[in-house]
C-alpha cells in the first residue's frame, strides 16, 4: 500500500442528481487538464485509485471521479469508500450537484432521455424521488453543493473554473476591469455594463482644463468635486459593490465595466481611475484601459 504522504494530487468526487450537470462538470475538470472518469462504482474507488497512483499522472492536475449510482447498495458503498479513501491516505473533495425537481424533469422531457432509475413501473417522477433519498449520504458529506437549477452550461463552467482553475493561477475571485471610453469613437462591444457620464460637469469647455486629462488633478476636481459629481460616485461605489459581490457569489469570474464620455479624455477617465481605486480598497482583483484618452 502507498503510504499517505505520497498520496498528493487532488482528488475530487463528483456525485449528485441525475440531470442536474455531473458530465458536463466531469468536462470541465477533463479541460481544465484533470484525469476524469464517469460511472466508477463506488466499491471500486480506492483500487482504481492505486492504479491510477502506479501507473504516474504527472501531466494531470488532479483525479475527478463520477460515480455511479445505480447500485442499490449505493448507500452502504459511499461511506465504506470514502473512509478507504481517506484510510488509504487520500483527501477527496465531494461536490455535489442537486436542481430542483421540476427543473430536472425538464431537462428530461427535452432531452428525452431515460432517467437511471426508471423502468420496472417506476416513472420519471417517482425514480427522482428515489434518486434523491438514495443520493442524501454524499448529500450530507460534500465539500460543495451546487444548485444548478437556474444555471447554463457556461454557467457550470465559470463556477468550476473559478474554484479550481482560479486556485492554480492564485487568481481568486471576480476578476473586473474598468475601461474609459468616448462615445463619440465608438462604444466598446465588449462591455458588459456601460455607463453613461455626459451628465457631469465637462471640463472640455474650460480652456485651462481642456489639454489635461481625467488622470490630472485640476480634472478630477471639477468633475467629481461638487455635489453632483460627488452624490454620483458614492451611489456608483454602493451599486458596484454590492452588484459585483453578487456577481462573485453567483460564480462569474470576469466582468468589463466601462465608463463613457463625449470624448473619453475626462470625465470617463475621472470616474474609472476613482472606480479602480475604490474596488481595489474592496479587495477586488481589478484593472483599468483609458481607451480613447489620447483621441479626444
Amino acid at each position: 500500500m502507498i503510504s499517505a504522504s505520497q498520496h498528493v494530487i487532488p482528488v475530487i468526487i463528483i456525485a449528485g442528481l441525475s440531470g442536474a450537470g455531473k458530465s458536463s462538470a466531469l468536462k470541465v475538470f477533463e479541460d481544465m487538464a484533470y484525469y476524469t472518469i464517469d460511472g466508477l462504482p463506488m466499491s471500486m474507488t480506492s483500487e482504481f485509485m492505486d492504479v491510477l497512483t502506479e501507473c504516474g499522472l504527472e501531466s494531470y492536475k488532479g483525479i475527478v471521479l463520477g460515480v455511479d449510482v445505480r447500485q442499490c447498495s449505493f448507500k452502504s458503498e459511499w461511506t465504506t469508500a470514502i473512509n478507504k479513501l481517506v484510510a488509504d491516505g487520500y483527501s477527496p473533495t465531494v461536490i455535489f450537484l442537486e436542481s430542483r425537481a421540476d427543473v430536472i424533469l425538464r431537462r428530461y422531457k427535452e432531452t428525452r432521455r431515460p432517467h437511471p432509475f426508471e423502468g420496472n413501473g417506476i416513472g420519471l417522477e417517482q425514480a427522482m424521488t428515489n434518486e434523491r433519498a438514495l443520493m442524501a449520504p454524499a448529500r450530507a458529506e460534500a465539500d460543495f453543493i451546487f444548485d444548478t437549477s437556474e444555471y447554463s452550461i457556461h454557467d457550470l463552467r465559470r463556477v468550476l473554473q473559478r474554484r479550481w482553475q482560479s486556485e492554480e493561477n492564485d487568481m481568486k475571485g471576480l476578476k473586473v476591469h474598468l475601461m474609459s471610453f468616448g462615445f463619440k469613437h465608438n462604444t466598446p462591444s465588449e462591455a458588459d455594463m456601460i455607463f453613461d457620464l455626459r451628465f457631469l460637469p465637462n471640463p472640455h469647455h474650460d480652456p485651462e482644463l481642456r489639454p489635461y486629462s481625467g488622470q490630472d488633478a485640476p480634472v478630477v476636481s471639477y468633475v467629481l468635486k461638487n455635489s453632483v459629481g460627488q452624490t454620483y460616485l458614492r451611489k456608483l461605489e454602493d451599486l458596484l459593490h454590492f452588484t459585483l459581490l453578487q456577481m462573485e457569489k453567483e460564480g462569474r469570474y470576469r466582468i468589463t465595466i466601462g465608463f463613457g464620455c463625449t470624448g473619453g479624455r475626462h470625465r470617463s477617465v475621472a470616474v474609472t481611475e476613482a472606480i479602480f481605486e475604490f474596488l481595489k480598497k474592496s479587495d477586488f482583483a481589478v484593472s483599468k484601459e483609458h481607451r480613447h484618452i489620447n483621441l479626444a
